[in-house]
C-alpha cells in the first residue's frame, strides 16, 4: 500500500461528511518521519456570500494547537536556554501575578493540572488589549484542587514567552505555511460572530485572543495543511527541540492523558486508539487537529472550519477525527 493509497482510506469517511454537508470543508495531511507526505483536501472555503472552493493551501484558524505548535515549544526552547525551569513560579517571570496563582509551577500551567478557571469573558472586559492583558495577569484567579483545562493557564504562559523573546505573541516568527496574519481571501471561514456582529475569515475565531489583540498564548495561530504538517515533521525528525526536551514533551504529567500541554494516548481520546503508546495529539475548537505518533514516526493533521457559519450546529467532527485516526493506525503497518 502506498502513502498515497493510505491518505484515500483515510480521507474517505471526511469526504462523506462534506459530501452530505455536515462539515463545509476540510483538509487532511499525513506525513513520516522520512519526509514523504500525502494531501487531500474538499469542499468550501466559504459559504457565505457564496460558495468558494477549499484549496490545498486554504488558511485555517488553528485555534488551541497554538498552545502546542507555539506556546509549548517556545516554553521548551526557553528551558534550553537557561532562561527558565519548569518549575519555576509563575511569579518569578511575571511578578505582577497575583500571589495565590503567581506562586504556581510552571510545569503546572502547561499540563493543565493548576487549577485555574477554563475560560473567562475577557472580551467583555473594559479597556484596550494592553489593558485587559495587564487585568489578566493581575487579577486574583481561583485556584481549584482538580485539574482543569484551562485556557487562562495559556494566556499566562504566552506572556512569559513574550517577556522573554521581547515581541508580541502576534509577532513571533513561526514556520512557513504558519501565520498570525494570513490573507483573508486564502482562508477558511469560521462563523459569524455575534460580538464582532461579522464573518471571520483570516480573522481569530477565539473572541478572548481576538481582544487581547489578535493572538494570545491560547489561540490565534493558522496554518495550511503542509504548514502543520512541516511543524510535526520538525518535532520527529528532532530539529525543533533536542532529544532531552522530546523525552520530557511527552513524558506523563500529573493530570491523566497528558503531557506537557499535549494530550497522551488515553481511552476514548479522538486520535483513536490503534496508535501507539507514545502518540500525542491536541484539538482546536474551530474543528482542527494534530496527533503525532513518535514511535511509528507518522504524523496526521485534520483540519476543519466545523465552526462555518455557526457552532451550533452538530458536525460529528468528533467521530470523524477518530475514525481517521483508526483508519491509518489500521493500515500503517500494510503501507510500513
Amino acid at each position: 500500500m502506498s502513502l498515497e493509497t493510505l491518505a484515500d482510506h483515510a480521507f474517505a469517511p471526511v469526504a462523506l461528511a462534506l459530501e452530505d454537508g455536515r462539515i463545509p470543508g476540510a483538509a487532511l495531511g499525513i506525513a513520516t518521519a522520512d519526509g514523504q507526505r500525502a494531501l487531500r483536501w474538499g469542499g468550501v472555503a466559504t459559504t457565505l456570500p457564496k460558495p468558494e472552493p477549499l484549496a490545498r493551501d486554504t488558511w485555517f484558524d488553528l485555534a488551541s494547537l497554538t498552545k502546542v505548535i507555539v506556546t509549548v515549544t517556545e516554553i521548551l526552547r526557553l528551558v534550553e536556554e537557561g532562561v527558565l525551569d519548569l518549575d519555576d513560579p509563575l511569579a518569578k517571570h511575571l511578578p505582577d501575578a497575583a500571589p495565590l496563582h503567581g506562586a504556581i509551577p510552571l510545569r503546572r500551567l502547561i499540563d493543565h493540572s493548576s487549577g485555574l478557571p477554563a475560560q473567562e469573558r475577557i472580551y467583555l472586559w473594559p479597556g484596550p488589549a494592553d489593558q485587559r492583558r495587564t487585568a489578566v495577569i493581575r487579577k486574583h484567579w481561583p485556584v481549584k484542587t482538580e485539574p482543569v483545562y484551562s485556557d487562562i493557564n495559556y494566556m499566562l504562559l504566552g506572556f512569559v514567552v513574550e517577556r522573554w523573546r521581547g515581541v508580541a505573541f502576534g509577532q513571533l516568527p513561526v514556520g512557513t505555511g504558519l501565520s498570525f496574519a494570513p490573507v483573508p481571501a486564502q482562508s477558511a471561514a469560521t462563523e459569524v460572530c455575534a460580538v464582532r456582529n461579522r464573518l471571520l475569515r483570516g480573522e481569530v475565531h477565539d473572541e478572548n485572543a481576538w481582544s487581547l489583540g489578535g493572538a494570545a498564548g491560547h489561540a490565534g495561530l493558522f496554518g495550511t495543511v503542509r504548514g502543520v504538517l512541516d511543524f510535526a515533521l520538525e518535532l520527529l525528525r528532532g530539529r525543533l527541540l533536542s532529544p532531552a526536551a522530546m523525552v520530557e514533551l511527552s513524558a506523563p504529567q500529573s493530570t491523566p492523558g497528558r503531557a506537557l500541554g499535549w494530550e497522551r494516548r488515553h481511552p476514548g481520546w479522538k486520535g483513536g486508539s490503534l496508535c501507539s503508546p507514545r502518540t500525542i495529539g491536541h484539538l482546536g475548537f474551530t474543528g482542527t487537529g494534530l496527533w503525532i505518533d513518535l514511535d511509528r514516526g507518522i504524523a496526521w493533521t485534520l483540519l476543519t472550519n466545523r465552526v462555518h457559519p455557526s457552532r451550533e450546529v452538530e458536525t460529528g467532527i468528533q467521530d470523524l477525527r477518530l475514525s481517521v485516526g483508526n483508519r491509518i493506525a489500521a493500515r500503517w503497518r500494510d503501507w510500513a
